[in-house]
């Protein structure tokens, strides 16, 4: 049994690893980190609570540690868990800079530690659904693809830590942004070269709130998009070869039931958790032949911890291991650093 520490009790902490952490076989949530309230003992009544990070890894049957706290935070939190001997999962990004991730990662690799970023969204259905469907070659040569995570949202949430300039990684291109990167390196590799631009579109916007990344590659465009301010849908996949397209409308179901009452416990989700209806599947074009639907994969999140668990016990390399994670960092700061300067920037240009 592999138990677990989570550090930080809030959206992510709750919505996003303690019900994936109680979902996966062999995993047990031991413990968390809040300083001040005992929101997980509500929740769930047999954690143990700390206060603090050293009374956490005081017990010393805890071998994993999830870091799911304030960007600025990772990298103290990451480096003492990591010191202290266990495993270590960071809530995206890794850090504020490439420094300090690499040295986290030299420093999990001297000690023969795992460590890995929570990139979930692998597991969204859509995301698995293009996958397979440009794996397959049903597309034919790919010349172009694009991802879009829209909202609408016309002013700053009160207290977001995401949304203040004094934050280190605040803004959507950090929240958002290493999701959509991930998954066009996970697809594509890397790119030549990378364009982006964020704007504040909001007028109570403090930091940035949309974006536009561009990655080049000899014969194909990808373009990663976000905007706060999207009423209407807009299609989240897009994606034209040269032997069709697909297109496909709707977010992901299991954001929106992980945040909310219905949020599932224990390892019983149902058949059905994350299947989506048919009217949101995307639709395939190939040339030659009539529109047709193409049924998504079913998504699970706990693809991540279960991996997770199998790469802890010798059975499974990691699924998003560095050499990913650390490229997906390199993007982030590539991208901030094209925005700033207003030009194209070359994919291995140095980055601090």
């Amino acid at each position: 049994m592999i138990r677990v520490g989570l550090i930080g009790f809030g959206l992510a902490g709750q919505a996003f690893h303690a019900p994936m952490i109680r979902g996966v076989k062999g995993m047990e949530l031991a413990c968390v980190l809040e300083r001040k309230t005992n929101n997980a003992k509500t929740r769930y009544p047999e954690v143990r609570i700390a206060r603090t990070l050293d009374e956490m890894l005081s017990d010393k049957s805890i071998n994993l540690v999830v870091v799911a706290t304030p960007n600025d935070t990772h990298y103290s939190y990451t480096k003492a868990s990591l010191e202290a001997g266990r495993h270590v999962v960071v809530d995206k990004p890794l850090t504020p800079t490439m420094a300090e991730a690499e040295e986290l990662v030299r420093l999990a690799a001297d000690r023969g530690l795992l460590i890995s970023v929570y990139q979930d969204r692998r597991w969204d259905g859509a995301f698995l659904t293009v996958k397979k469907l440009i794996q397959a070659g049903t597309l034919g040569k790919v010349a172009e693809y694009e991802t879009r995570f829209d909202r609408f949202r016309l002013d700053a949430k009160p207290g977001a830590w995401r949304e203040k300039p004094e934050f280190p990684a605040a803004g959507v291109l950090w929240d958002l942004g290493p999701h959509l990167i991930d998954g066009a390196l996970v697809l594509f590799g890397e790119p030549e070269s990378i364009y982006a631009a964020t704007l504040r579109q909001r007028e109570t916007a403090e930091v940035d709130d949309a974006f536009d990344v561009i990655l080049q590659y000899p014969k194909l465009r990808v373009t990663l998009r976000a905007r706060i301010i999207a009423y209407a849908p807009s299609h989240h996949l897009l994606v034209h070869g040269t032997e069709g397209s697909f297109v496909k409308y709707g977010m992901d179901p299991q954001e929106e039931i992980l945040r909310s009452p219905n949020c599932p416990d224990g390892l019983d989700w149902g058949k059905d958790w994350g299947r989506e209806t048919e009217k949101h599947w995307g639709t395939l074009t190939r040339v030659g032949e009539s529109p047709r639907k193409i049924e998504t994969e079913p998504g699970d999140y706990r693809g991540f911890y279960a991996n997770m668990r199998d790469a802890i016990e010798n059975k499974a390399p990691l699924e998003v291991p560095p050499e990913q994670f650390l490229r997906t960092q390199r993007g982030l700061l590539l991208a901030h650093k094209s925005s700033r300067e207003k030009r194209v920037l070359a994919w291995n240009e140095p980055v601090e």
